[in-house]
């Protein structure tokens, strides 16, 4: 037997990051090729999609949302402007914050895209009843949640 082989919590950790790591891929590729059809990426789609759920927001709150890099976010939107979706506004009361907001172009490419990709989504995550989605999110927040506490503790 080997005595660097991982046993009990440790094998465990290890089989949940594969598995998390591998059904990520199983949704997130067919979505990205879906996304395609628009030209558009990931990032941009989640840009738009934060952009009509919540209407204009200031640049680094749209990062957040989007969990992005303020240079991804720079580059996204600059994207996004090129093709007309979108655009940059300065805030009247703060001139150090910009607001991105859609344009009519872009609203009318998200409410057509947006019902497409959820559709896609809750087919490829079909393999879970609902209550089963909802156990599985809670459980990967709560992951995430300690995850992260840990890692600020560094």
């Amino acid at each position: 037997m080997n005595d660097d082989a991982p046993t009990g919590d440790q094998a465990a950790a290890l089989r949940l990051m594969t598995t998390c790591s591998r059904a990520l891929r199983a949704v997130s590729e067919p979505l990205r090729r879906q996304l395609r059809q628009w030209e558009l990426s990931s990032t941009e789609f989640g840009v738009l999609e934060v952009l009509l759920h919540k209407g204009p927001l200031p640049l680094g709150e749209l990062a957040q949302r989007i969990l992005i890099t303020g240079a991804s976010t720079t580059y996204t939107v600059k994207q996004l402007e090129g093709r007309g979706l979108m655009r940059r506004r300065p805030c009247v009361e703060d001139h150090r914050v910009v607001y991105g907001e859609l344009t009519e172009a872009g609203r009318a490419l998200i409410a057509e895209v947006f019902p497409a990709h959820a559709a896609e989504m809750r087919r490829l995550m079909g393999g879970l009843s609902t209550e089963e989605k909802r156990v599985a999110a809670d459980l990967m927040k709560r992951l995430g949640v300690a995850a992260a506490a840990l890692g600020d503790a560094e």
